[in-house]
């Protein structure tokens, strides 16, 4: 590979990580509004499917980012990737902290209380997403890496299937268990939202997936890239 292809890789690796930080930190700051979507008349738990936080729409995209990064740049970079977003989340919490301890002036269009409502409860729940969401991360990286050996590079939408529905499973169980055990969400509302989520994750994981073969054929393409090969960017 020249060195004009290797720096166009790395730039293209930069953006990625971006959408990625960007997908991360905003899903966790807009959690607190909950959406429907009825395509089916469906009841899971007391609960319709689907009835679910806007903060799982930006959230599929990391993890699309993630096998496309896997897949081209390898299980390093993808892990480098996750560390830096959960760095970047602890330090929104830090200027979500810093912006609710400053008061308010009289005439501000957002109060004091309406700020406290809008991100009062981002501290604790950003906290157990980043704990929820890093061993989710991990584990769809390694479920990844598994069926990609075991299949020698083929198969793709295995992989990007069976490590992503894994994953948001671990990861939709666990932060709707930690946001019900904060009083965030009534414990009446868990096996709903458990159900909802996670099938919402699954349908899109699967929509997702020609996005995934695209962009691992582009890069093929672009860069000469042979089935199983990865760009080293060193």
């Amino acid at each position: 590979m020249t060195l004009k292809d290797k720096l166009l890789a790395q730039r293209i690796y930069l953006l990625l990580g971006g959408l990625f930080i960007t997908s991360l930190v905003v899903s966790n700051l807009i959690f607190q509004k909950f959406f429907y979507w009825y395509p089916f008349d469906i009841e899971a738990f007391g609960s319709k499917l689907f009835e679910i936080s806007v903060g799982i729409l930006p959230y599929p995209i990391t993890f699309l980012i993630t096998d496309l990064i896997s897949e081209i740049y390898g299980k390093k970079r993808a892990n480098d990737v996750v560390v830096v977003g959960i760095f970047a989340s602890l330090f929104s919490l830090l200027i979500i902290y810093v912006a609710d301890s400053v008061p308010a002036t009289p005439w501000a269009p957002v109060d004091n209380e309406m700020f406290r409502t809008v991100f009062g409860n981002s501290t604790i729940a950003v906290f157990a997403s980043m704990l929820t969401y890093l061993f989710a991360q991990f584990v769809d990286i390694q479920i990844y890496h598994f069926w990609k050996r075991l299949t020698k590079g083929k198969h793709l939408w295995l992989r990007n299937n069976f490590s992503t529905w894994f994953s948001q499973f671990v990861d939709t169980f666990t932060i709707v268990f930690l946001l019900c055990s904060f009083g965030i969400i009534d414990w009446a509302n868990f096996k709903g939202l458990l159900v909802s989520g996670f099938l919402f994750k699954v349908f899109v994981a699967i929509l997702d997936t020609p996005l995934l073969y695209l962009g691992v054929y582009f890069f093929r393409k672009r860069f000469n890239l042979k089935v199983n090969e990865e760009i080293n960017l060193l």
